[in-house]
């Protein structure tokens, strides 16, 4: 696998499925901030607990200016049922055909397991990688790094991401 896309680098934009008739683009993002986080799979115990703190951390995210996405390369059936039962309240795309090819852009798909990599990055206003981070598999990162690259960054353009724009499309 190679690295992972590091701060400085143009954020590459992608347009995925995040139910079976939505379709999300990162640049529909331009202008506030985003934390796209890769992982591995639905349901899998590691990817659950992290989704979930995200979801807990959402208020925080926001008052940061920033907008929460998960990426996997699960289908959006899937998708849906995993968002509802964990009651998240963030955009879920499913990076599922051609299977891992954002993932791939972003230098974090696992080609043997066939799984996006657990990787974060912080994307600023203008869609330019801040902060990433790639984490083994069986690790969850938390939200230490995310946190701290939201609060080195000036201040938001937008501050306090209103609730009411944000996507909730579990």
């Amino acid at each position: 696998m190679a690295d992972i896309l590091g701060p400085g680098a143009k954020a590459p934009d992608f347009t995925l499925n995040v139910t079976p008739d939505q379709r999300l683009s990162l640049s529909e993002f331009l202008g506030r901030r985003v934390i796209l986080a890769f992982y591995p799979a639905d349901w899998s115990p590691v990817c659950g607990d992290q989704m979930a703190l995200y979801n807990q951390l959402l208020p925080e995210f926001r008052r940061l200016g920033a907008e929460l996405v998960g990426v996997s390369v699960d289908g959006v059936w899937c998708h849906q049922a995993f968002a509802q039962h964990r009651n998240f309240h963030f955009a879920l795309m499913s990076d599922f055909e051609p299977k891992g090819e954002v993932a791939s852009a972003y230098g974090c798909y696992r080609q043997q397991e066939g799984v996006a990599g657990r990787a974060l990055f912080v994307i600023d206003e203008k869609g330019v990688i801040v902060w990433s981070y790639l984490s083994p598999l069986a690790v969850n990162p938390g939200a230490d790094g995310i946190l701290d690259a939201l609060e080195r960054m000036s201040g938001p353009e937008k501050a306090d991401v209103d609730s009411a724009s944000a996507r909730n499309v579990a």
